[in-house]
C-alpha cells in the first residue's frame, strides 16, 4: 500500500510541475495535461491509438522473446562450461559495445522493411544484455553445488535443470525487466523508419504535423506497456523461492 501511495504522489507532483512549466511558457511546444488527455481519450474512442498499441506490444514482445529463447541457453552454457566461456567470451568483448542501432539500414536491406526486421535489432540489442547477465550469474555459482550433484550421479543436463537454471533465474529476470525499457526505446527509433503502423509512427506522424498532444500523449502507451511487463518480470522474481 505504501509503494502504491508513493507512486501516486509521484505522479500528482509530476502533473502539478508539468500544469505549472506550461501555464509559465505559455507555448504550443508544451500544452497543458488536460489538453493531452482529452486528445487521448479521443484517440482511444475512435481504436486508432488501441490499434498501433497492438501492433507495438507484438513486435516489442517478439524481439524480447527472440532474445531470451538464444541468449540464456548460451549464456548459461558460457557461464558453466570454462572452455566455451574461454573461446566464447572475446566475441561477446567485441560485439557487445556496439551501437547496434546503427545496424537498422542493413537490417532492413537484408530482411525488407516488414515486421521482422524491427522484431530483429529489438531482440539483436537485448540479446546481450540478456546474454552477459545470464553468463555472469551461472558463472558465479559455488562450486560445491555441482559436487554434490555429481556425487549423487547427476548428469550433466541434469546439473543444468536443477542446480543452474534455478539458480540464474533470479539474474535472468532482472534482466528481463532492465530489457524491457531498452526494446521500447528501441522500439520507438525502429518504427520511425519505413513502416506506417506503430506508435513511433504516429509519434513521427506528429511530429511531422507539430501536433504537440499527440506527441505527448504517446508517451503514456510506451509507459503503460513497460510498466505491465516490469511488474511481470518483477513479481517472478518476487515470488522465485530461490
Amino acid at each position: 500500500m505504501g509503494r502504491k501511495r508513493d507512486i501516486f504522489v509521484a505522479a500528482l507532483v509530476l502533473l502539478i510541475l508539468w500544469e505549472g512549466a506550461a501555464l509559465l511558457l505559455n507555448s504550443m511546444a508544451l500544452p497543458e495535461p488536460w489538453i493531452v488527455l482529452q486528445d487521448l481519450i479521443a484517440k482511444f474512442a475512435n481504436g486508432s491509438l488501441l490499434d498501433d498499441m497492438v501492433v507495438s506490444t507484438f513486435r516489442a514482445l517478439a524481439g524480447i522473446f527472440l532474445a531470451l529463447i538464444t541468449a540464456v541457453p548460451l549464456g548459461l552454457v558460457i557461464g558453466s562450461e570454462k572452455t566455451v566461456r574461454k573461446r566464447i567470451s572475446p566475441f561477446i568483448y567485441l560485439l557487445y559495445p556496439i551501437p547496434h542501432v546503427v545496424l537498422l539500414p542493413l537490417i532492413i536491406i537484408l530482411f525488407g522493411i516488414g515486421n521482422f526486421s524491427k522484431i530483429f535489432l529489438i531482440a539483436l540489442i537485448v540479446f546481450f544484455q540478456i546474454l552477459v547477465t545470464t553468463r555472469d550469474g551461472a558463472k558465479n555459482i559455488h562450486r560445491n553445488y555441482f559436487y554434490s550433484m555429481q556425487t549423487l550421479g547427476a548428469t550433466r543436463l541434469q546439473i543444468y535443470r536443477h542446480v543452474i537454471l534455478p539458480a540464474t533465474l533470479p539474474k535472468i529476470m532482472t534482466a528481463m525487466r532492465i530489457s524491457v525499457g531498452t526494446s521500447v526505446a528501441i522500439l520507438f527509433f525502429v518504427e520511425s523508419f519505413a513502416t506506417t503502423t506503430g506508435l513511433g509512427h504516429e509519434h513521427q506522424l506528429g511530429l511531422y504535423r507539430k501536433e504537440q498532444n499527440q506527441l505527448i500523449h504517446l508517451v503514456n502507451p510506451y509507459k503503460k506497456a513497460d510498466t505491465s511487463v516490469s511488474a511481470f518480470f518483477r513479481n517472478s522474481y518476487e515470488n522465485h523461492p530461490g
